[in-house]
């Protein structure tokens, strides 16, 4: 599998995290480049959204540490990590449902002329970052309560853009949605590759992610287990990687090493 070129736009080095005896992540690395979507799968228990909120600044890694365009940084926050160009959306999606869609957009970010709310400016821009999604609402001063599931997940991801970011993390963002919006999402995830940035997509959905993954990355038992070309890589290698049991039933070795196929 050919590697997009130049440095990682994000590297998650030796990284673990406990949550008391249970080892939650252990010695994880892993490499997101720009142009990328990297799909990271598992069992319950795996490890999926811990990595995620460390690499988005929610959580600290007990050990290891976290590299943005190659220099080591530290994120003690996710607004640190938003500064930092790393923005993510996790399945609460922390929407404000009583406030419409540019409210949502620019809470706590908002555009002002003069010490004046420029309404203006932020509607314009709410509409441009949508269109960079083709994301579909039907006005972006409708109310957040009044969207289906998957244009509310439009308007979280939506959000992440207001602020450039070089990578956006997205916690099961397929989750409790139907068939059509999940393709509007899987549609948005591929907009976001091709505008430049490295996504990371936690999922549980094998077959939805490689609709749309470059990479598939497979946590078991808070390990990398296996990191595969989504193009090549077959159903049976994958279900192998997460549960550690082959087709014939023997238990397989965890990778030592990315196993690229």
């Amino acid at each position: 599998m050919t590697r997009p070129p130049g440095t990682p736009v994000l590297s998650v080095r030796g990284v673990s995290r406990n949550y008391g005896a249970v080892r939650a992540l252990v010695d994880v690395d892993l490499d997101i480049h720009a142009h990328e979507v990297v799909a990271i799968v598992g069992d319950i228990g795996a490890g999926k959204s811990t990595l995620a909120r460390v690499m988005s600044g929610a959580l600290a890694p007990d050990s290891g540490h976290i590299e943005v365009g190659g220099v080591p940084v530290t994120m003690p926050s996710t607004r640190a990590a938003r500064e930092l160009g790393i923005a993510a959306v996790f399945q609460d999606l922390a929407l404000a449902e009583n406030l419409d869609v540019v409210q949502n957009l620019f809470l706590g970010q908002e555009l002002r002329r003069a010490g004046i709310l420029d309404e203006r400016r932020m509607e314009r821009r709410a509409w441009e970052v949508l269109s960079q999604l083709a994301a579909r609402v039907p006005s972006v001063r409708a109310p957040v309560r009044a969207l289906s599931g998957g244009q509310r997940q439009a308007v979280a991801v939506a959000r992440t853009l207001v602020g450039n970011p070089r990578v956006v993390v997205l916690d099961e963002p397929l989750a409790s949605l139907g068939i059509s919006q999940t393709a509007e999402v899987l549609n948005m995830v591929e907009r976001l590759r091709e505008s430049g940035l490295g996504v990371v997509m936690i999922s549980h959905s094998m077959v939805d992610v490689q609709a749309v993954a470059d990479r598939i990355v497979v946590l078991r038992l808070g390990r990398i287990n296996g990191d595969f070309d989504a193009e090549h890589a077959s159903y049976e290698d994958l279900i192998a990687a997460i549960t550690g049991i082959t087709p014939t039933g023997r238990a397989a070795r965890p990778t030592t090493r990315p196993a690229t196929l």
